[in-house]
């Protein structure tokens, strides 16, 4: 990716989801989304658009979906992030593809930052 036109725009969404196969089944049936999966717990969509995931989650609340965004500099955004009252929820870590990292903003809505 490293475009700078991406930089600091949503770019990655993710939702909890009980049953991965079905939930896979719904959106390519109902919407044609492609569907890489990431082992048994992790599977990733694209839409054509936009990509995003499911994440296995047995214990399904009302909840919101985690909408990630892309920085071009991971390690500068953390600490805009903190200097401007957001909490760190989870450091920066990498995954297959990135790295990332998880905060809060004032309200409490959680949100995710990554970068190759």
């Amino acid at each position: 990716m490293s475009a700078p036109e991406q930089n600091l725009r949503i770019d990655y969404i993710e939702f909890p989801a009980a049953d991965l196969p079905a939930t896979q089944h719904f959106y390519q049936t109902v919407f044609g989304w492609q569907f890489e999966d990431y082992g048994p717990e992790y599977t990733s969509f694209s839409d054509g658009r936009i990509a995003g995931g499911f994440y296995k989650a047995d214990d399904l609340k009302a909840t919101q979906p985690l909408v990630v965004m892309y920085a071009t500099d991971l390690e500068a955004v953390e600490s805009a992030v903190r200097a401007a009252g957001g909490a760190i929820t989870q450091a920066i870590f990498s995954f297959p593809g990135g790295r990332r990292f998880h905060f809060t903003d004032p309200n409490g809505n959680e949100l995710a930052v990554w970068s190759e």
